[in-house]
């Protein structure tokens, strides 16, 4: 029997010296964050470049006249700002859900009675009372325990159970995780047995407080794709008001005319705003959550789907992400012989394992919380309902309690003739050896078995039976003359799915690596089943803590898998990783996952399983805990970055003809083509409908054989903007030939800027489609599905033609009517324009001009 203390002596703190406590030490609960007021979330959000320069957009496009821009900018803004206040209050969520779940209700013993009181009112020295099924309350130690067991998975990631054993002497609270401790802790749960305990640590001081405060610790820094973006369009900014400095110094010197100067300053830095580049970020990352919810993925953090796609490492828990974190009977070993519990087609067990079912049914209680003693019910009533085995009529007479010394505890039952006892034990073999009282042979035979079903990752008890004569039971289980049954294998099995997922993962270049806090040969088990690669080289927590942070860089790049990991280390790890310029994802589902899910580019949490901390602190959420979204996800995240790779090309190239046509005729002293409203046109119609168009652009069809992009490689690189350029650029030669051309031709202002325009929007329409993909051709892009590029192709058309065509609008662009004539050279020139790209395109499917 385990320690037992008489709980009539104990009558605990009174009412009053609690209230002095709570004043003294506050509440038993998470410190709130300190709240920032709306004004300065807004403060700082005005400060950032990109809103700033959006800002500024607005104002001239009202002092321009033109309040439709001014609006779309303006509220544009309003929604980037909503995004920023929803990433300023995540860690308060995070810390609000953690306060949630270490604040059950608490019974407790004060001036001699008992009475269930907040969580959050428990103070130090608090005598609290525990039993199967309650959530502690706060870290304690136990005074008295008997068979008691509690599932500490939200801390340290263990798939069992940990026993606990009644304090003896004095001992300062240590971590948790393993058997045989006196330290309970907030926030795990009792699955066995009857306790009581003292309060020692509260709130922030708890171990699931200090996760918090590990949390509010944790910088969360702005992904790589939100840098690129700002450094874009930092740099477009500043080339767009240099030009436009130019043009108004330039027509004021050369034409004498400041007011017209500045008014053409003004319409190429409309043309010149990046306002497109925030505008198709929002748009792909937007539309790109809808899609990857499709497949049952929340996002959270948008901007994570890009970077996720870059991702170079997956760390996952194993508990409840790559296994189901069920327990279930997989093996059973009777004299030697090894059978396997098939439960899917219909088998019956051998009728010489029943009687090992039937005493491990004996050994559990009745109604059972332990997850072990459930399964071993379940089976029983699975395949040995309504026969001899099963006794629900029986009556428990005594329970023998696990102890430090013996690890198994017996069932004393009433025989149905009440003239004998029948006693059923269960522990850990070599316990239930002792009780037995095998002999060295015996005990070889049954190690044999205990090594080749523990190399198949199981969980192996032992069974044992006796009978005793209706007279006073004896003190120790070791008085009672046990025969020895066999042996219970429990597995946690892996998800079907994991193998395929690994597998993919490493097709597209990822490393995978298991942190979990459950037991080295274990891991290495489930890391061979999965097909993790070295899955036998293995680093503990108790490694991780003995060494630097420099080692444990360097022995991260050779290792996949970490055992017995408590939070603090797989924080280490992720930064270790990160350290390595490795862009990390993690998987997770417990509290004990927070800090690393919050630490990594990309956190994702397991929606079914997972606690509400493990969501709050993550940027994707798993909806139905299939680790194999996650393989969808990064082939989402690539897609999206090649697309908004095209999108800026595209957007650089048709930049380069509508900042050349307004510059070049002011240098060549020839009459402006483009007017503010021209520049309207095209970035109202058509820069918006590209978005939408190169989002909907399917992957490339070797996306995933690709292995992640470099942690240094920008968005945008040199040679990416050289073909944008030279793009744009030879759009520009085309049109300003077709302008002069029509000028001799026509001799009237208004049909030569008629017939340029055209011949740009046509390019622009080119420029979309051979942009799409710089593999496939024109022809191919044109019958690859993409229901966008229609619309998108169809819509401008009758733009054009309206502005052309209707007088009134046709007198608002100043515009004169163009012939068939004239919109087939308009078409050919621009389809001339960009030949030279279509013919790169096949010399890079032997070369690789365009992307090495």
């Amino acid at each position: 029997m385990q320690n037992q203390i008489d709980l009539n002596k104990l009558s605990g703190i009174s009412d009053a010296d609690a209230a002095l406590r709570i004043q003294k030490e506050g509440y038993n609960e998470l410190p709130s964050q300190r709240k920032r007021s709306v004004l300065l979330i807004l403060l700082n959000v005005v400060k950032e470049p990109m809103l700033s320069l959006l800002l500024g957009c607005g104002l001239i496009y009202l002092l321009l006249g033109e309040p439709d821009d001014a609006l779309m900018l303006l509220s544009f803004v309003f929604v980037v700002m909503g995004i920023t206040f929803y990433q300023e209050r995540k860690t308060e969520r995070t810390l609000e859900a953690l306060r949630d779940l270490t604040s059950p209700r608490a019974l407790v013993r004060r001036s001699g009675e008992q009475k269930r009181i907040a969580g959050r009112e428990v103070v130090r020295e608090d005598i609290i009372i525990l039993k199967e099924g309650d959530r502690v309350p706060a870290d304690a130690v136990l005074l008295s325990a008997t068979n008691f067991s509690v599932d500490e998975s939200l801390l340290t990631g263990e798939s069992m159970p940990v026993r606990k054993i009644a304090l003896d002497g004095e001992q300062p609270l240590s971590r948790p995780g393993g058997d045989d401790l006196p330290f309970i802790y907030s926030g795990t749960l009792v699955v066995q047995g009857r306790g009581l305990a003292q309060v020692r640590s509260i709130g922030a001081h708890t171990e699931m407080g200090k996760i918090g405060r590990a949390l509010q610790s944790i910088r969360q820094e702005p992904t790589l794709l939100e840098k690129e973006t700002s450094k874009i369009v930092r740099n477009f900014s500043i080339f767009g008001a240099l030009l436009c400095l130019l043009v108004i110094l330039v027509f004021g010197l050369l034409r004498g005319s400041w007011m017209n100067g500045i008014l053409s300053g003004l319409t190429l830095s409309m043309a010149m705003l990046p306002e497109e580049f925030p505008v198709v970020l929002i748009i792909f990352l937007t539309l790109g959550a809808w899609r990857i919810s499709k497949n049952k993925v929340l996002t959270r953090r948008s901007q994570a789907i890009e970077t996720l796609g870059a991702a170079t490492v997956l760390c996952s828990d194993k508990t409840g992400t790559l296994t189901l974190n069920k327990m279930h009977l997989a093996t059973l070993c009777v004299k030697g012989v090894l059978y396997e519990v098939n439960k899917k087609d219909g088998q019956l067990l051998p009728e010489v394992v029943h009687d090992l079912v039937e005493y491990g049914i004996l050994a559990s209680q009745k109604d059972p919380f332990d997850p072990i003693e459930k399964e071993v019910k379940r089976i029983g009533e699975l395949f040995l309902s309504g026969s001899e085995h099963i006794h629900n009529n029986w009556k428990l007479v005594r329970e023998y309690a696990l102890s430090k010394e013996l690890l198994a505890l017996s069932h004393v039952w009433e025989s149905p003739d009440k003239r004998n006892y029948v006693i059923a034990a269960k522990g850990s073999p070599e316990a239930i050896a002792d009780l037995c009282h095998l002999n060295q042979t015996q005990i070889e035979a049954l190690n044999k078995c205990v090594e080749q079903m523990a190399g198949q990752g199981l969980r192996v008890l032992g069974v044992a039976r006796a009978f005793f004569k209706k007279t006073d039971l004896p003190q120790e289980q070791h008085d009672f003359v046990f025969d020895f049954i066999g042996l219970l294998g429990f597995i946690d099995p892996i998800r079907k799915s994991v193998p395929a997922a690994v597998k993919e993962a490493y097709r597209a270049g990822i490393k995978v690596v298991m942190i979990t806090g459950d037991y080295p040969k274990t891991a290495i088990y489930i890391a061979e089943q999965i097909g993790l690669k070295n899955p036998g080289q293995c680093i503990t927590g108790a490694e991780i803590d003995a060494m630097s942070s420099k080692e444990l860089k360097e022995k991260i790049k050779e290792i996949n898998v970490f055992a017995r990991v408590v939070p603090e280390q797989k924080l280490a790890i992720i930064e270790a990783l990160k350290a390595n310029n490795q862009i990390v994802a993690m998987t997770g589902d417990g509290v004990n996952d927070a800090p690393a899910l919050k630490s990594a580019h990309i956190g994702i949490a397991m929606g079914e399983r997972g606690t509400d901390v493990a969501r709050e602190a993550s940027s994707l959420v798993l909806l139905n805990d299939d680790f194999s979204s996650i393989v969808q996800a990064v082939k989402m995240g690539r897609r999206i970055f090649d697309n908004l790779k095209k999108a800026i090309a595209y957007i650089i190239a048709v930049h380069v003809p509508i900042a050349g046509m307004a510059l070049l005729p002011v240098l060549l002293n020839l009459p402006i083509v483009l007017l503010p409203a021209h520049i309207a046109f095209l970035e109202l119609i058509i820069d918006p409908a590209c978005s939408t168009v190169f989002e909907a652009c399917r992957e490339e069809s070797n996306i995933m054989d690709r292995p992640p992009r470099k942690l240094t490689e920008s968005l945008f690189n040199k040679k990416t903007f050289f073909y944008s350029f030279l793009q744009g650029l030879s759009v520009l030669v085309v049109v300003l030939v077709v302008f002069i051309f029509a000028l001799h031709l026509h001799k009237e202002e208004s049909q030569a800027r008629c017939l340029a325009f055209a011949t740009l929007v046509f390019a622009n329409i080119m420029l979309i489609i051979t942009n799409l993909s710089w593999s496939k051709s024109f022809i191919q892009i044109l019958f690859t599905k993409n229901k966008a590029m229609w619309l998108m192709i169809v819509g401008v058309l009758i733009a054009l033609s309206l502005i052309i065509y209707l007088p009134f609008l046709r007198n608002m662009f100043h515009f004169s009517v163009l012939s068939t004539e004239d919109l087939s050279i308009a078409f050919f020139s621009a389809l001339v324009s960009l030949l030279w790209f279509e013919g790169l395109k096949q010399l890079n499917k032997k070369s690789r001009i365009l992307f090495s």
